[in-house]
C-alpha cells in the first residue's frame, strides 16, 4: 500500500512538472489569466487567417485620416501581432501612440524599429526628437544626422567605386541622394529652432542656432524653410537688412509659382506633400508673413496672407495678420507729407475698410473658437478702436460668435464603433 501511495504522489509531481514547465507559457498564470492568454491567441491567429497585415494597416491609415487613433492603435496592434518584426506597422504604432500623448509607449515602439533596421533609423530619431523638447531633443536629432551622413558617405563611396563623374559632388541632382541631403537640411533645422525658441537662454545657443542652420543651407541651399530660419536669426540680432535678403530668398523660392497656380493646393495637399515641394507648411508660412511685415515688404506678404486664407479661412490668426498688414499700409500713406489725390485717398479709404473688415472677422472667430490669446483679442480691440468699430455683417451672413460646433450623434458614433469592433474580431 505504501509503495502504491508513493508511486501516485510521484505521478502527480510529474503532471504537475508538465503543467508548470510545458511550452505553452502558462506557468504561474492564473485561472482567468490562462483563458485570457488563450482567447488572445486564437483571435491573433483568427486574425491571421482572416486578413492580411497589408488590409489591417490599410483600415489603420483610414482611422488615422480621420483622426479616430483609438480605434487606428487597435488595427495596428493586430497587424503587429500578425507580423512583429513589420517596419511600417511599428512606425504607425508609434506615431498612434505619440498622438495619444503616450510618449513612453511610442519611444519604446520606435527603438524597437531602430534595432531592428539600424540603417532607417534616422526617420525614428527624427520622429522621436519631435516628441521630446530642449537637450533630449538635440540628442534625438543628432542620432538620426549621424546615420544619415553615413548613409550619404557610402553613396559617395559606392558611386566613387562605380567610377562615375558624381563622385565628387554627393549632393548633385542626379537621384537617390537628394532625399538624404533634404532630410539632413530638416534635421539641422529642427535643431535650429530648438536652439531658437527651448534653449534660447542656454550658453552660446544663439552661436549653434546659426551654425544649424548654415549646415541645413549646406546640404540643400535653397530649402525656403532654411532660408526663412536664417531671416528670423538675423532679425533676433538686429541684421534686419541681411535678414530681409534671406527671407526675400526664401519667398522667391516658392510663392511665385504658387501665384501662378490655376487652383490653388488645398491646405491638406501642401501638408501631405511639403517635404517633397518648396512650398513650407501653413504655419511656417505664417511666420513668413509676420517676418514680411517686419520687413515693411506689405505687399508681399498681402499676397502670402490670401494663399492662406484660400486654403483655411478659420485661422484667427490670418484674418487679424490681414487686417494688421492693411491698418500699416494706411498709416504709411498717412504719414506721407504731401498732398492726396482722389485716387490715393479712395485707395487709403478702402484700406481702412479691408482692414476694418479683416479684424472684425478675426474677432468674431475668436469668440466661435474660444481662443485664449488675450494679446490678439486685445490688440485687434484696440485697432478696431481706432478704425471706427467693427462692421456690419452682410446680409444673410450667420453670426460666427454664435455659431455652436456640430457634433455628430452618438447613435451615429455607435454604429460606426460597432462596425470597427466587428472587422476586429
Amino acid at each position: 500500500m505504501g509503495g502504491q501511495t508513493k508511486g501516485k504522489k510521484k505521478s502527480k509531481a510529474r503532471r504537475k512538472d508538465l503543467r508548470s514547465n510545458g511550452g505553452s507559457g502558462l506557468a504561474g498564470l492564473s485561472p482567468q489569466d490562462r483563458m485570457k492568454l488563450k482567447m488572445q491567441e486564437k483571435a491573433k491567429k483568427k486574425t491571421a487567417e482572416k486578413y492580411t497585415v497589408e488590409q489591417l494597416l490599410e483600415k489603420t491609415e483610414e482611422c488615422m485620416d480621420s483622426l479616430e487613433f483609438e480605434m487606428a492603435g487597435r488595427f495596428c496592434q493586430r497587424a503587429l501581432e500578425v507580423a512583429p518584426d513589420n517596419l511600417l506597422t511599428l512606425d504607425l504604432l508609434g506615431h498612434i501612440h505619440s498622438e495619444l500623448g503616450d510618449t513612453q509607449r511610442a519611444k519604446e515602439v520606435f527603438l524597437r524599429a531602430v534595432q531592428l533596421s539600424p540603417e532607417e533609423g534616422h526617420s525614428k530619431y527624427m520622429s522621436l526628437g519631435q516628441m521630446h523638447t530642449g537637450q533630449e531633443a538635440v540628442q534625438y536629432y543628432t542620432k538620426g544626422v549621424q546615420i544619415l551622413l553615413c548613409m550619404l558617405e557610402k553613396h559617395a563611396q559606392a558611386t566613387a567605386d562605380a567610377g562615375a563623374e558624381a563622385a565628387a559632388s554627393p549632393l548633385q541632382d542626379s537621384g537617390s541622394e537628394i532625399p538624404i541631403a533634404r532630410d539632413l537640411c530638416v534635421a539641422y533645422c529642427s535643431v535650429a529652432e530648438i536652439y531658437f525658441t527651448d534653449l534660447c537662454m542656454e550658453e552660446r545657443a544663439g552661436d549653434q542656432c546659426r551654425e544649424a542652420i548654415e549646415k541645413a543651407l549646406t546640404y540643400h541651399p535653397d530649402n525656403p524653410e532654411a532660408l526663412q530660419l536664417m531671416a528670423s536669426y538675423l532679425f533676433s540680432t538686429e541684421k534686419n537688412q541681411e535678414g530681409k535678403e534671406y527671407l526675400m530668398r526664401s519667398v522667391d523660392a516658392w510663392l511665385p509659382a504658387l501665384k501662378q497656380s490655376e487652383a490653388p493646393p488645398s491646405r491638406e495637399d501642401i501638408e501631405e506633400e511639403h517635404t517633397q515641394s518648396d512650398i513650407p507648411p501653413y504655419e511656417s508660412r505664417i511666420t513668413t508673413a509676420k517676418l514680411l511685415i517686419e520687413a515693411e515688404e506689405y505687399e508681399t506678404a498681402v499676397d502670402v496672407l490670401e494663399g492662406l486664407l484660400e486654403e483655411d479661412d478659420e485661422v484667427v490668426q490670418v484674418w487679424y495678420l490681414s487686417g494688421w498688414v492693411c491698418y500699416l499700409q494706411m498709416e504709411e500713406r498717412t504719414r506721407e507729407e504731401r498732398e492726396e489725390s482722389d485716387e490715393e485717398r479712395e485707395e487709403r479709404e478702402a484700406l481702412k475698410e479691408a482692414a476694418r473688415s479683416y479684424l472684425t472677422k478675426a474677432k468674431k472667430l475668436y469668440m466661435k473658437l474660444r481662443c485664449e490669446d488675450g494679446p490678439i483679442l486685445e490688440h485687434i480691440e484696440q485697432l478696431l478702436v481706432e478704425l471706427g468699430g467693427e462692421t456690419e455683417g452682410e446680409e444673410g451672413e450667420t453670426d460666427l460668435a454664435l455659431d455652436e460646433d456640430f457634433a455628430p450623434s452618438s447613435d451615429d458614433e455607435e454604429e460606426e464603433e460597432d462596425a470597427m469592433e466587428h472587422l476586429l474580431l
